[in-house]
């Protein structure tokens, strides 16, 4: 991985712009990250998760890449089904290399070796969880990062089985979630920023023509509203602190509500994660 001095001195010539996802060195040479951590983390606990965002130039390559790749492989789905996403085994497709993965296996690797016994299906886990066998997991770096730090990892936790059930997610709260998403917060030294920062980092988002007025949020919960949304996020909370260990890593996780997914149909987690 770079140091933080040849960082600074890498320049345009030195890293000429391609197509398909970046590398970390264009990154940070044509699309530097907008936000700060703590900005991050108050997007993310701001009740709106759509003011987490791309470098815009960035996007538009993504949406030029993502035409290509439908048409050669049908549909965003398909190419991440049977192409880019490698279940129950390490990503060796991604361009923007975790440290993570030099340090810590697997957290479910156990599972992997675990097959069912021939000729005996076995029906695939209800919901995802810290349990669920890691052939039905795929943990990658995402290729088209949000405009992170450099220090910032943006991991991504695919899962063939659903995050959002029945099961953990209470009719009563069900209507906002599906709004709002889920998210939470590992390893911080303090709480995460008050939801009421929020006024301090809004022009981090100006070119995003993003204000107070037009975010999409639901309404403070209530004491019990919030044990219903605590509870129907714990199952990742817990699987977010075993993978990356609390004395090691802080983590933002979230998980897109549908109105955000740009995958629909194929669940997966987000985190950002800074060593500490």
């Amino acid at each position: 991985m770079l140091n933080a001095s040849r960082i600074s001195s890498l320049t345009g010539a030195e890293v000429p712009l391609r197509t398909g996802p970046p590398t970390r060195e264009e990154i940070l040479v044509h699309y530097p990250a907008k936000f700060t951590w703590n900005q991050l983390k108050t997007f993310v606990n701001s009740g709106d998760l759509g003011l987490l965002k791309r470098d815009r130039k960035l996007q538009k390559r993504y949406d030029e890449w993502a035409v290509g790749i439908t048409q050669q492989h049908g549909s965003m789905v398909k190419y991440l089904m049977n192409y880019r996403l490698r279940w129950g085994q390490p990503d060796t497709l991604s361009l923007l290399k975790s440290s993570l993965e030099v340090d810590l296996p697997h957290p479910l690797a156990d599972n992997a070796s675990s097959e069912t016994t021939p000729g005996i299906s076995e029906d695939p886990p209800a919901y995802f969880s810290c349990e669920t066998p890691s052939r039905y997991i795929s943990i990658i770096q995402n290729d088209w990062p949000y405009s992170v730090p450099p220090e910032v990892e943006h991991t991504l936790v695919w899962t063939k089985v659903p995050i959002y059930h029945t099961d953990l997610v209470a009719e009563a709260i069900k209507p906002r979630i599906e709004q709002d998403g889920l998210w939470g917060f590992t390893g911080n030294d303090s709480p995460p920023p008050s939801p009421s920062e929020l006024s301090s980092c809004m022009g981090a988002l100006s070119e995003w023509g993003i204000t107070m007025d037009n975010m999409i949020k639901s309404e403070p919960p209530t004491q019990e509203e919030a044990a219903l949304i605590e509870d129907a996020g714990k199952e990742v909370h817990r699987y977010v602190k075993t993978r990356w260990p609390e004395q090691v890593w802080e983590t933002a996780w979230f998980v897109n509500p549908p109105r955000l997914q740009s995958v629909p149909g194929l669940a997966h987690i987000h985190i950002f994660a800074r060593r500490k």
